[in-house]
């Protein structure tokens, strides 16, 4: 079955707070990753909250990254969304991953656009992966 796009959300735990709390931080690795991705960047937007907290969305010709950050809990609340053959989605999550220092991730890599005769559907796969060790 051939997917019209990749998705990846992810929960991450155990993040550096120092990074994930910083939006200026953050929007330099999403860029850094859009580019290790083979992403094509068309719009880019951070925002801090007060007192912690980061959310950011980089639009890519592709699709999207996006981030919801809860520096005080160590979690990270992240989304990659391709389409096309171009990108490397996954190559944008582990270069995510890396620079946010997690110490834990749950992945689900969600398959979508996936034609099943004259209706399109999704498929799913979910695994955990252990950074703490790195």
């Amino acid at each position: 079955m051939e997917a019209m796009g990749m998705h990846y959300i992810v929960e991450a735990s155990g993040c550096d707070p120092v990074i994930i709390g910083d939006p200026v931080r953050a929007r330099e690795i999403f860029l850094a990753a859009a580019k290790v991705a083979n992403m094509d960047v068309k719009a880019v937007h951070f925002y801090k909250f007060f007192p912690s907290g980061t959310s950011g969305v980089v639009v890519v010709s592709e699709s999207h990254i996006s981030v919801h950050t809860w520096p005080e809990n160590g979690y990270a609340a992240l989304d990659v969304y391709t389409c096309g053959d171009k990108a490397q989605p996954e190559r944008a999550v582990e270069f995510i991953l890396q620079a946010f220092r997690v110490k834990h991730a749950h992945i689900t890599e969600v398959q979508r656009g996936v034609k099943d005769e004259d209706i399109y559907t999704h498929t799913t796969m979910t695994w955990e992966e252990d950074y703490s060790e790195d």
